[in-house]
């Protein structure tokens, strides 16, 4: 197929893809399938080898969330039954990250909900970081906690913050559609932040909102302008009780080719899978780490995840190795491009791990787990109703079968237990 060909050459040489092209990806058949997923992992296993970086979430701080957010269960006027609870104290929240990083998990993605931290609130963070990297020696912390004001973002970074994670999650002409108390203006202002404080900046989008193919690439498009070190691709997850609580638009088909195209534009940056994939990619999810080089152990923000040993297993079985505290994520040249930045923002070297990418939160966050998050989490699918066929026709949508589950709701699980 010229088209892929064409895209895998591209993706070897860093070269940007046409935007015809990356609309192509989209619309290839499930003929067509096997062959994109194929060339996007030629250009996956150039820059990452088949190793996969595990990523933890801790959810600091949970619900109440003034902004208007519409995919997201912690948002103004929410009523989804989920945890609410204010700031975590910096112990809890590393004894949570103990537990990640006992599952693998190389990179800690510190989340809490609200439009931007108040300073005191980063003070509270920056404690956090220092409680975290004394207990957990190598591990990398990433920082998201909505849109930063001035001098924000380098005080995350003196705290010992690696990156700092704010994702555009849909297009510009689009953004108005989702959400209205922010602009998507102030989203690009708060990564562009992060970059010049010589934070590694993440930042990602969401998919299955009823966008357009058009609006998938122009994100895309504008997240490579951004020179993110790391995409994490959320899958909506439509909690009941949110606007999108009935917008079922993907298929597992529909994901792979989203990450593909991701891969295609994005080629030499950290993909991570994130929200959603068990509820959208479902069984395909061996075939997609083809793709992305990333995935989060274990549980959500508000919601679970597939069971953390389920994901060490699966890595496994798909032929793929966790990627080691020792070994730097990105290639050299975005590694010593990070580097040149930080330097130039008058900072020093702060290890190999500042090099790598961060986080990525659109409703997807920690859980509490007894012990290693690899043995909790258990993600549940929902019986299928009596009366539906066996097997469905290929590609069609079938939102029965797997159950949102909230994280924790309805329980007296202790948040991050």
């Amino acid at each position: 197929m010229d088209l892929l060909n064409t895209l895998v050459d591209k993706g070897l040489r860093r070269e940007l893809p046409t935007r015809e092209e990356a609309l192509a990806v989209l619309a290839t058949s499930d003929d067509e399938l096997l062959d994109v997923v194929a060339a996007a992992g030629k250009v996956r296993r150039q820059w990452f080898g088949r190793r996969v970086k595990l990523n933890y979430l801790v959810n600091l701080k949970s619900g109440l969330c003034p902004e208007d957010c519409s995919y997201c269960s912690q948002r103004l006027g929410s009523k989804a039954e989920i945890l609410k609870y204010t700031w975590l104290k910096p112990e809890e929240a590393s004894q949570a990250a103990a537990a990640g990083v006992a599952g693998g998990a190389k990179r800690v993605c510190l989340v809490a909900s609200g439009r931007g931290p108040t300073d005191r609130d980063v003070e509270r963070v920056g404690k956090t970081i220092e409680a975290i990297k004394e207990q957990n020696e190598g591990v990398e912390v990433c920082a998201c906690l909505g849109l930063l004001a001035e001098g924000q973002a380098e005080r995350l970074k003196d705290a010992g913050a690696d990156a700092y994670n704010h994702n555009l999650n849909t297009s510009e002409a689009t953004y108005g559609q989702i959400t209205k108390t922010h602009t998507y203006a102030d989203r690009v202002d708060t990564v562009q932040k992060a970059h010049a404080a010589g934070l590694s900046a993440c930042s990602g989008l969401i998919a299955g909102m009823g966008e357009s193919d058009e609006d998938l690439v122009d994100v895309v498009y504008s997240l490579r302008e951004l020179d993110s070190d790391s995409v994490p691709v959320n899958f909506l997850i439509p909690f009941e009780g949110t606007p999108l609580a009935k917008e079922w638009n993907l298929t597992p088909q529909r994901c792979l080719r989203i990450l593909a195209m991701v891969r295609f534009v994005c080629p030499d940056v950290e993909v991570r899978i994130a929200g959603g994939r068990e509820v959208h990619l479902r069984s395909m999810q061996p075939l997609a780490l083809n793709i992305a080089n990333s995935i989060f152990l274990g549980d959500y923000l508000t919601s679970e995840g597939q069971a953390g040993q389920a994901d060490l297993d699966m890595i496994a079985d798909a032929g793929f190795e966790v990627e080691g505290a020792g070994t730097t994520t990105l290639p050299a040249h975005r590694a010593d491009a990070l580097a040149a930045a930080r330097a130039a923002a008058g900072q020093g070297p702060c290890g190999s791990s500042a090099a790598e990418a961060g986080c990525g939160s659109a409703c997807g966050g920690c859980s509490g787990h007894e012990a290693v998050p690899a043995q909790a989490a258990v993600a549940a699918s929902a019986p299928v109703p009596a009366g539906t066929p066996a097997q469905a026709p290929a590609g069609e949508l079938r939102s029965d079968l797997v159950a949102v589950r909230r994280r924790g709701a309805g329980t007296d699980l202790a948040p991050n237990a």
